[in-house]
């Protein structure tokens, strides 16, 4: 029975990185942190807010709700890298078990 249902799990296993990589996607997507920059009026460069400016606002800020979003901002962002990172992983896994 093991033997006939395992040529369809080895066709699974090629969208596992997929699967990480839409995850990770989903989480960049939620990571509103430029927005809630420009609510309080600070100009940003890009959407693409750096670390190191939300955790300095986070430092320097006495808004506690704005806080809370970034740093919920912040954990969204980590998510994000930590899905892009291991689907990036498991492409890897997935071509050197395939090949």
């Amino acid at each position: 029975m093991l033997e006939t249902i395992t040529p369809y799990f080895s066709s699974l296993w090629l969208f596992i990185p997929l699967f990480f990589f839409i995850v990770a996607i989903s989480f960049r997507l939620l990571d509103n942190s430029s927005l809630l920059f420009l609510k309080k009026d600070i100009i940003v460069n890009s959407s693409n807010v750096s670390r190191k400016l939300i955790k300095d606002q986070i430092e320097s800020s006495n808004d506690p709700v704005f806080i809370k979003k970034l740093r919920l901002a912040l954990l969204f962002r980590n998510m994000h890298q930590s899905f892009i990172l291991v689907s990036g992983i498991s492409l890897l896994l997935i071509l050197i078990i395939m090949l």
